[in-house]
């Protein structure tokens, strides 16, 4: 049934990555503009070589290289002429590390995806580190940077990566915020085994 209600947001579309999909975004920059024209949406080769600070050839590339796979489209009703604009064919990427465990490539790809996942984590936090002291004293508040261990097995772990993610969606399906101070907000999700117990 379509979605009737204009104020609610349309479910996000969704993708369980197979191997190819996974091998071909384990590259840093098909990673920078799958994630920017998620955030900020449709865009052309131009203009994502600009903001990503890279050339316009290499960018039609890679997204030529994702289009193969799947991962973003061609945006027709944008385009004019010879200029091509592309757009995020989904809005959530997911796979479950294990799915590859026979593909020895996409195994690695997967390291790569999580391992560049880590570091944008890392980038993101620090970033925010360096300037909030100048930041308004209601979003230093609302900030959270915090960590909790505890005991669980493998099972309850999953259900609680599974409670949690449904919370962000829940707030992902919410109509945008009308707070006049609303900004983009990264939110990211972690939780693993600690090696030292080991």
């Amino acid at each position: 049934m379509a979605n009737e209600d204009p104020a609610t947001p349309p479910a996000p579309r969704t993708v369980h990555l197979d191997a190819r999909q996974v091998r071909t975004l384990a590259h840093p920059l098909r990673m920078r503009l799958l994630g920017t024209l998620r955030v900020d949406g449709p865009a052309t080769a131009t203009s994502l070589a600009e903001k990503l600070g890279t050339n316009t050839g290499a960018t039609s590339y890679h997204l030529r290289q994702l289009a193969e796979v799947g991962l973003v489209t061609e945006d027709p009703d944008r385009g004019t002429g010879r200029q091509r604009w592309w757009r995020a064919e989904h809005d959530i990427s997911n796979f479950d590390p294990t799915d590859f465990d026979d593909d020895p490539d996409a195994r690695a790809a997967v390291r790569w995806i999580e391992a560049n996942h880590v570091r944008l984590m890392a980038e993101q936090a620090e970033r925010w580190m360096a300037v909030a002291a100048e930041q308004p004293r209601a979003w230093r508040d609302a900030a959270s940077l915090s960590d909790m261990v505890l005991t669980l097995g493998p099972a309850r772990l999953r259900a609680l990566n599974d409670e949690l993610w449904r919370v962000l969606m829940r707030y992902h399906e919410e109509p945008a915020s009308d707070e006049p101070d609303a900004r983009q907000v990264h939110v990211f999700l972690s939780a693993f085994p600690r090696l030292e117990e080991q």
